[in-house]
């Protein structure tokens, strides 16, 4: 017999008071709680406008305007779901609305007890534990030792702990106590669905601690080892085209070889920096998003590695950024590739200024994540459109720094029209 969830936690009104007036931003749907204040930084609309609504029922916003919420981002909020407000002043059914939606997103025409049995995680032949809690130690009382008596059966990493605050351990088709990367492969079929079903908590790959380690980084990496670099090639190339004897084409002939003067270094520079935005695109829609066979174990361990993981845990904020060891083969790549067909000076000059775009390519990408953008702003707006791409569009919108290629590629999101509420 599958063990009954444990009962939600309540608050009382006077409680939900008492958290906001410390700082802390709860919403609810009709009765149901959510704590969004490790949320705030990551929110697309920018920490304002969920600060704006704190203690306000937001059944209304997930549907619009300014957009209608995905199913991810219902799915999502469920994730920060801490119990019942007490005394629900709402209408009989309304308190229901947000899980409701929730069901009828994520599961499209299937019976309706089989919907609740994948929200809740309560299948035939599956565990469960119910709806994911948010157990802190502000809760007191009964709730502290019901939260305690849950806790113990489960056996969570000790060093990963730390982080993981709101999540089901049964209701996944993985084991999240181990690493990912060797388990994926055997999703087969339900793996693309899975991977595009984000969750707010870090990624294991390896076993071992120091390849694990590997493939990790902090954001700040990324400028302190490549901007020396790029800054080296830059005065190192612009010295050898300053010095008048370039030319291009010149292994090839003679007769047509074009001079190329320390004039031509800044479009050479910037050129470079448009070629890196142009393999920004094509490697994010070509590699990261192809779609692994099912039965392929090995392509879809790949995928993962590649940018599932990313895809499955969008704001672990240690692998946001590519980390040194892989990124410096593929620079080093590129750099050999530039040199063979192109002279030293020119070559250079181009990788410099691709070596650029990476760099902000990788520091864009983690401030769109983590950033809290001015409204309005060039940022603002991309903030909204990468984080569209990871919750609802996940084979549309494809650049980071710049929607430039998708709108050469005809990859744009779509516009999503939607009425002015009255």
């Amino acid at each position: 017999m599958v063990p009954a969830p444990p009962p939600a936690a309540s608050f009382s009104p006077a409680e939900v008071q008492q958290r906001l007036a410390a700082g802390a931003c709860w919403v609810r749907c009709g009765a149901r709680l959510y704590d969004l204040t490790g949320f705030l930084r990551q929110h697309p609309g920018g920490e304002q406008l969920l600060r704006a609504r704190a203690g306000q029922d937001v059944s209304a916003d997930l549907d619009g305007p300014p957009h209608r919420h995905s199913a991810n981002a219902r799915r999502w909020l469920e994730q920060y779901y801490v119990g019942e407000l007490q005394g629900d002043p709402q209408p009989e059914g309304v308190g229901k609305t947000c899980r409701a939606s929730l069901l009828q997103f994520t599961v499209g025409h299937e019976p309706p007890a089989r919907a609740e049995a994948k929200l809740t995680g309560i299948e035939q032949g599956s565990p469960t534990s119910g709806p994911v809690m948010n157990w802190t130690a502000q809760q007191e009382g009964s709730m502290e030792n019901r939260a305690a008596a849950f806790s113990n059966t489960q056996k969570p990493d000790p060093v990963m702990e730390p982080k993981l605050k709101v999540i089901d351990w049964d209701k996944d088709l993985v084991d999240w106590q181990k690493p990912l990367l060797w388990q994926v492969g055997h999703l087969g079929e339900k793996y693309d669905e899975w991977v595009h079903q984000p969750v707010t908590r870090p990624i294991r790959l390896f076993q071992s601690d120091l390849v694990e380690a590997l493939t990790k980084t902090v954001w700040y990496t990324v400028p302190i080892i490549w901007m020396p670099l790029m800054l080296y090639l830059s005065w190192s190339c612009y010295r050898t085209l300053a010095q008048g004897n370039v030319r291009l084409f010149a292994s090839f002939t003679t007769e047509y070889s074009v001079a190329m003067p320390k004039s031509v270094f800044p479009g050479l520079f910037v050129l470079g920096m448009l070629f890196w935005s142009l393999l920004e695109y094509l490697l994010h829609r070509f590699l990261f998003h192809m779609k692994p066979p099912g039965n392929s174990y090995y392509l879809i361990t790949l995928h993962f590695i590649l940018h599932g993981q990313h895809h499955k845990a969008p704001f672990d904020e240690s692998r946001l950024v590519f980390p040194p060891a892989p990124a410096s083969l593929v620079i080093a790549l590129l750099y050999i590739v530039l040199q063979l067909l192109l002279p030293e000076a020119v070559g250079g000059t181009v990788f410099a200024g691709g070596l650029l775009g990476y760099i902000l390519y990788d520091m864009t990408h983690y401030y769109l994540h983590f950033g809290s953008p001015h409204k309005g702003s060039y940022l603002y707006s991309m903030k909204a459109h990468h984080v569209k791409h990871h919750f609802a569009h996940q084979k549309l919108g494809f650049g980071i720094s710049t929607k430039l290629w998708d709108y050469f590629f005809h990859t744009l999101m779509p516009e999503e029209p939607h009425p002015k509420r009255q």
